[in-house]
C-alpha cells in the first residue's frame, strides 16, 4: 500500500499533535448555553424550487452575535407521522447547494437542512469584528484577540448545533432520528455539530477538516486549506515566538478536542492518500471518540469524492 503518512496501524493509535486548552469543555459548555439562549426560532420562507412530492423552502435564524443564518430546508409533501431528519454541512469557501440533490432525501421520507456557513459562499452573514487579514483566513480569524470567544469557528460551531435544535423541535420531526453529515470542512463540522448536539442519532464525517493544525503544519502541507496557517507565522510571526501560544488558542476550534463529547454513532471516510487533510488529522479526532464508531478506508484515494460513499451514508442513515 503506498503511504503519505503513517502505516495504518499508527493511524489507528495515533491521538493528536495540538495543544489542547485546559479549560475546553467549560468554553464550549459556556458556549453552548449562549446558544441555547437564543431558542429555537425560525422562519420559512417557501422557495421557487417547487416539485411534486417535496416542500423546498429557505430556512434562517438569528445565530450568536446576531448573525442571520440560511439554510435549504426539505420535507415531504404529505407527513402523517413524525419524520426523521439528516443535516449537510458543505466543504470550505462554498455553500449550501441547490435544491434538486437533496431530492433522494425527501423521497426516503427524511427531511433535510443544508446551512451556509458563516461569511463563505452562501447566505449567511458574518457578523464578527476582530482585527487581523479576512482573506484566506476563516481558521484564523480572531486569533489576534486576547479572548477566544473571538474566534470565527465558534459561531459557525454553534450554528451546526443550533440548527439542530432547531430542526428537532419542529412539531413533524422525530427528536431521536436526527442525523447529519457532509465532506472536508462539512466533515469537520459534522464532528463539531455531534460534539455539541448530544442528541444526534448518527453522524458521518468525510474526510474531515479543521483538526490536529499542528500536525498539518508540520507536515509542511499548511497549504491548499490550511495555507492561511503558514500565511499567519510568515506575516505575524516569522520567528515562531508566540507558535505554542497560537497552537494553543486554535485547539479552542479544533475537532479532535471536542471528539470526546460525541455520543451519536459515526461512521467516518478517510482516503488514505489525502494531502490536503492528511489521514493523521483526521485519526486524531477519530480515535478521542469513545461512541459506537467506524471508520471506512479508501487506501488508493486522496481529498475527493469516494465511489459508493453517498449511496453507504444514505443507507447508514436510513437505520435511524
Amino acid at each position: 500500500m503506498p503511504i503519505l503518512d503513517m502505516p495504518l496501524e499508527k493511524l489507528q493509535k495515533y491521538c493528536g499533535r495540538n495543544e489542547c486548552p485546559a479549560d475546553i469543555d467549560r468554553y464550549w459548555d459556556e458556549a453552548v448555553a449562549e446558544m441555547e439562549a437564543l431558542g429555537t426560532a425560525y422562519t420559512l420562507e417557501k422557495a421557487d424550487f417547487q416539485v411534486p412530492g417535496a416542500e423546498c423552502y429557505h430556512l434562517y435564524f438569528v445565530g450568536v452575535g446576531g448573525a442571520r443564518i440560511h439554510s435549504i430546508f426539505l420535507r415531504p409533501e404529505k407527513r402523517n407521522k413524525k419524520l426523521p431528519a439528516v443535516l449537510e454541512f458543505h466543504g470550505y469557501s462554498g455553500n449550501c447547494g441547490s435544491f434538486r440533490p437533496k431530492l433522494a432525501w425527501v423521497a426516503a421520507g427524511y427531511c433535510v437542512a443544508a446551512m451556509d456557513c458563516r461569511g463563505q459562499g452562501g447566505l449567511s452573514q458574518d457578523t464578527l469584528q476582530c482585527s487581523g487579514n479576512t482573506l484566506h483566513g476563516h481558521i484564523i480569524r480572531g486569533l489576534f484577540e486576547q479572548d477566544p470567544r473571538q474566534l470565527y469557528y465558534r459561531g459557525v460551531f454553534l450554528d451546526t448545533a443550533q440548527l439542530a435544535r432547531i430542526v428537532m423541535s419542529m412539531d413533524f420531526v422525530d427528536p431521536d432520528k436526527v442525523g447529519a453529515y457532509g465532506g472536508s470542512q462539512g466533515g469537520g463540522l459534522t464532528i463539531a455539530c455531534a460534539s455539541l448536539t448530544p442528541r444526534l442519532n448518527r453522524a458521518c464525517p468525510q474526510m474531515p477538516f479543521l483538526s490536529d493544525y499542528r500536525r498539518a503544519w508540520e507536515m509542511d502541507l499548511a497549504k491548499d486549506a490550511y495555507q492561511e496557517l503558514q500565511d499567519y507565522f510568515r506575516r505575524f510571526d516569522p520567528l515562531h515566538k508566540q507558535e505554542t501560544a497560537i497552537f494553543t488558542r486554535l485547539g479552542y476550534i479544533d475537532i479532535q478536542h471536542m471528539a470526546h463529547r460525541i455520543q451519536a454513532k459515526v461512521r467516518m471516510y478517510t482516503g488514505l492518500m489525502d494531502n490536503i487533510c492528511p489521514p493523521s488529522t483526521q485519526f486524531a479526532a477519530y480515535n478521542k471518540m469513545t461512541c459506537p464508531k467506524e471508520v471506512v478506508l479508501y487506501p488508493d484515494f486522496k481529498h475527493e469524492s469516494f465511489p459508493g460513499m453517498e449511496d453507504d451514508v444514505m443507507q447508514f442513515m436510513l437505520k435511524m
